[in-house]
């Protein structure tokens, strides 16, 4: 196992009828700026209970930020927050919410050009405004990370940035504001959880067997969830489970002291910023191509995924892998998500323009041994074909 260090201040507030403790959450003096995205929040009744429980404390709004948030959205949000003098952020939605207000609570004291924090990812943050969260889309585990991702329209520019400073101080949890999710939402969840596990079990073996064992156990329980939720929107107990996988899957307990890859998101985050296309099914068509390119470099993890998660003993190991690689495919179209680039009709034509802008952006050696380099981004993508 590798040196690690860990440490998430981010306190959970997990269950039903939760939103009402966020008087006890917030400082009385707080003048706050509620940030949330589409009408959804307003239309279930959230947004209004979100206000009535912040009580008589000075409280904003900015809507509009968007799925895959954006730097010009939310530079606006940092401009009402600097005139108005607010000093506390509330997100309330999913996780592009979230990682926008991650992205606001930084750049609001920050001294320079803010997009310089997601061209250094993050490493030049040095405070950050403090903010809370309300989940009301499990999917991306923003709610108990420090990290986000924002896009760039002008530049079609997608990046990452993590910071100690942008933790939330807390999130409310609560599975019955996940009831009224669209089906496509809730598939996007359950792939975009499954494969933040992946790419921190997926690698090579250290013998962190812990960190193996609760990966696994995650990844087994949203392959039973996963379906559940489409089936049953309004079961509790299925909600939650994934409401609180999808939290673990990326809260950096899994991910602490094994090797790392996030190759998938990398070259999925250029799919997204060129063509718009979901965040998780750019994540469902890399990740099986990239599990097939890759084989060798992840043979040993393949065999143990293959046996452990999808209980595949029979064949040599070469049709072991095949069939997790397959069976990992299947799950994803189970869940109404289609794998190949056609589907989203681009075609062997796209693939120059995506590895063009992964070299612009520096992606030109990714995934845990850094051996991924552009011609394997290329043949990745061609084998998504």
């Amino acid at each position: 196992m590798q040196n690690f260090e860990f440490h998430n201040p981010t306190r959970i507030v997990f269950g039903t009828e939760t939103i009402s403790k966020l008087d006890t959450l917030l400082p009385a003096s707080a003048r706050v700026l509620i940030l949330y995205g589409g009408a959804s929040a307003q239309a279930n009744g959230t947004l209004d209970e979100v206000k009535a429980a912040l009580g008589q404390r000075h409280v904003e709004e900015f809507a509009g930020i968007e799925p895959n948030p954006t730097f010009e959205t939310l530079m606006r949000a940092v401009e009402q927050v600097r005139e108005q003098k607010l000093d506390y952020l509330l997100a309330v939605g999913g996780g592009s919410v979230i990682d926008g207000t991650k992205f606001v609570a930084a750049a609001v004291p920050f001294e320079g050009d803010p997009w310089s924090i997601l061209e250094k990812h993050g490493r030049n943050v040095t405070t950050a405004l403090p903010f809370g969260s309300v989940l009301t889309l499990p999917a991306t585990g923003s709610e108990m990370n420090n990290g986000g991702v924002v896009t760039k329209k002008a530049i079609h520019a997608k990046l990452a940035f993590s910071s100690s400073h942008t933790f939330p101080q807390f999130s409310i949890l609560d599975p019955t504001r996940t009831y009224t999710l669209p089906p496509r939402q809730i598939a996007n969840g359950v792939v975009d959880a499954f494969v933040h596990i992946v790419e921190q079990y997926l690698t090579y073996p250290v013998q962190a067997k812990v960190q193996d064992r609760f990966a696994e156990g995650l990844l087994l329980s949203l392959i039973e969830t996963g379906p559940e939720a489409l089936a049953h929107p309004q079961d509790y107990d299925t909600r939650a489970n994934l409401m609180w996988i999808a939290t673990l899957a990326l809260n950096g307990l899994i991910g602490a002291g094994v090797p790392q890859d996030w190759s998938t998101h990398m070259i999925g985050h250029e799919l997204t910023a060129l063509h718009g296309i979901d965040h998780a099914r750019t994540l469902a068509i890399v990740l099986p191509a990239s599990l097939h390119v890759r084989r060798d470099a992840k043979h040993a993890k393949l065999l143990q995924y293959a046996e452990r998660v999808w209980q595949i003993h029979d064949g040599s190991e070469n049709e072991r892998i095949d069939q997790a690689i397959e069976k990992t495919r299947t799950f994803f179209e189970q869940m109404g998500i289609a794998t190949r680039l056609p589907d989203y009709q681009l075609d062997a034509e796209s693939i120059d323009v995506i590895v063009a802008q992964l070299e612009a952006h520096g992606m030109t050696q990714l995934g845990e041994h850094r051996d991924v380099t552009l011609t394997t981004s290329r043949r990745i993508l061609e084998a998504a074909l």
